[in-house]
């Protein structure tokens, strides 16, 4: 186990998307294997850390080897403050409802934000079908979701 996540993220897992070796032929044994990886991380660990624990790990098992690292942002955690009070505030007038803070909504645009050290909230209409063929939501929503980014600017800015 990498780490145990946090209140607000599951653990970090390792994914592995891609294994290649060989030719293709049943008798050959393959010189090279390649393996494309990632981790979804939580604000529990960092890129440095995970990078030397991989290494530790394949250094341990006398394996030969070479890491192509990329990184596509850091995780991300906006501490509760004005915008979030704001948008909690703003669904609860608008919708009725009390709103659930998750960071279960995948990978984000706010993490090239949040390094500035801006507040970064995301907020959007319910979507069951977000990323597949016909994706659609109701036009109702749209307008609900107006009256809510009005209500949270109106609210940070009074």
């Amino acid at each position: 186990m990498w780490d145990h996540g946090n209140e607000f993220f599951p653990a970090t897992s390792f994914q592995i998307s891609n294994i290649a070796a060989g030719t293709g032929a049943n008798n050959v044994i393959p010189g090279a294997m390649t393996v494309v990886f990632n981790f979804r991380f939580s604000t529990e660990l960092t890129e440095t850390e995970l990078r030397e624990r991989t290494e530790a790990i394949l250094k341990k098992h006398g394996l030969l080897y070479k890491l192509d690292w990329s990184l596509s942002g850091h995780p991300f955690l906006t501490a509760k403050g004005e915008l979030v009070t704001a948008a909690v505030e703003s669904i609860r007038d608008i919708c009725g409802i009390e709103s659930e803070l998750s960071t279960t909504g995948g990978t984000s645009d706010g993490r090239f934000i949040a390094p500035t050290g801006a507040q970064v909230l995301e907020l959007g209409p319910i979507n069951a079908t977000i990323h597949k063929v016909n994706e659609e939501i109701r036009a109702s929503d749209l307008d609900t979701l107006t009256d809510i980014y009005e209500r949270i600017m109106v609210k940070l800015l009074t």
